[in-house]
């Protein structure tokens, strides 16, 4: 269906109908007929059916520039809709229409790539509308394989050293952030199988893609990638699971590295909720990245792990840059473990300190949005801007270099004057 992140890929124009359509009834037929013809389609491509017959029909042929569908006879819209994501060419527009006048059903739609969708019963000045935006849609300008991406395109690990320090938290807002405020198209792997929040922070459904990435390692391409993520705004796409706890997902790390592969060649950033168990596991998913961001939090349990982590990345990703993030940082209260007591334990200094702030928090939980957008003008939402701006100048940094080799090897001082221009620029820009 219509994606903003084409890499390019063309099926066969001449096979491809400007228009189809898949109603339930004969008065949302008789609507579209008119309408159609203004526009100079065939009202013969107005099918019976609705949006299972649509389903049925473009697994054996070719979907259309435009596909309307008629989901008011649907049991389950969401799940229908992802159903023809499956048999839909990429590039394909299609609009909905359905009974139901349900906002969240909107959003989620819209979420999953449907270009609009309409309330029944349709009027022609709403369907003239949604049929213009199509076409507009159709003509504008995509960027294909051959064109070049302004930023350097890159991947960045999140890592936690204990569950519930706020891996995720931190994962979803620099995202977010690399996104709505750096500009960069972005994409957000959330690779906990069975209980990821990637998608759940921006009140998303995950879909299946990829579960079904891990399960057909032979299927993961850019058309793949185009049809599997779910898009949480125009330069933001999610890639997460919620698998049920009774399939068990074995992979022996191919898909998954196989899947950043791809998504590094579709997006600009990709930044990877990594759960520690599976880093361990497959310590090659991390080869490519440019920085892992190691989230942990003042307390005795996580100091001992902070050590451990670091100890592990140090044998095993040795020419990465490693940034280490103190989460959820009481001000003014007292900490299980000082701040100074914490960087002599693990050798180093804490890069970035983000304050916990419960307010905040819920209201992003309540408002399906993610803590950085939600406090983006609060003491939380600055500290996760700097550090997003820190990542992102480490990445500028190592392109000018031509190369990001031996960047593990710069010594701890120079690492943090790096970071300290970062957060200067950020202060700069307010």
């Amino acid at each position: 269906m219509n994606a903003p992140w084409s890499q390019g890929r063309k099926t066969a124009a001449s096979t491809r109908e400007p228009f189809q359509a898949f109603v339930c009834d004969e008065a949302t037929a008789e609507a579209l007929k008119p309408i159609a013809a203004e526009i100079g389609w065939s009202a013969e491509k107005i099918n019976k059916g609705g949006l299972r017959n649509a389903i049925q029909t473009l697994s054996v042929s070719a979907s259309p520039h435009v596909l309307f569908v008629d989901m008011s006879e649907s049991g389950d819209p969401l799940n229908d809709i992802n159903a023809l994501a499956e048999v839909c060419e990429p590039g394909t527009v299609v609009i909905a229409s359905g009974l139901l006048n349900d906002v969240r059903l909107y959003r989620d739609l819209l979420a999953s790539g449907i270009q609009d969708y309409l309330l029944k019963p349709l009027n022609p000045d709403q369907i003239r509308e949604a049929f213009m935006g199509a076409q507009a849609m159709l003509m504008a300008p995509r960027q294909g394989a051959g064109e070049d991406m302004t930023h350097p395109r890159f991947s960045v690990a999140v890592v936690g050293v204990r569950g519930g320090v706020g891996a995720s938290t931190i994962a979803t807002s620099v995202a977010w952030l690399m996104g709505e405020k750096f500009g960069r198209s972005t994409a957000l792997l959330d690779l906990d199988v069975h209980f990821g929040t990637g998608a759940l922070a921006f009140d998303l459904e995950p879909g299946r893609g990829l579960t079904d990435a891990i399960e057909n390692p032979s299927r993961i391409d850019g058309l793949f990638i185009e049809r599997a993520i779910v898009k949480a705004n125009d330069k933001l796409a999610i890639l997460s699971a919620e698998a049920p706890m009774n399939q068990p997902m074995v992979a022996d790390g191919t898909a998954l590295f196989q899947l950043q592969e791809e998504m590094r060649g579709t997006f600009e950033a990709v930044v990877i909720d990594l759960p520690r168990g599976l880093m361990v596991q497959h310590p090659h998913l991390l080869s490519d990245t440019s920085a892992i961001i190691v989230v942990t939090e003042l307390t005795l349990a996580g100091t001992r792990d902070t050590i451990r982590v670091l100890s592990w990345l140090k044998s095993n990703a040795p020419g990465i840059k490693v940034i280490v993030v103190a989460n959820r940082c009481a001000s003014g209260g007292e900490m299980e473990i000082s701040k100074r007591d914490f960087e002599a334990s693990i050798e180093r200094k804490i890069d970035f300190s983000i304050a916990v702030d419960a307010k905040m928090a819920v209201a992003a939980a309540k408002h399906g949005k993610c803590l950085a957008e939600a406090a983006i003008n609060a003491k939380t939402g600055h500290a996760l801007t700097v550090l997003t701006n820190a990542v992102l100048h480490n990445v500028d940094s190592q392109a000018e270099d031509g190369s990001s080799e031996g960047e593990g090897s710069k010594s701890l001082l120079g690492n943090f004057k790096t970071l300290l221009k970062a957060k200067t620029l950020v202060k700069k820009q307010k």
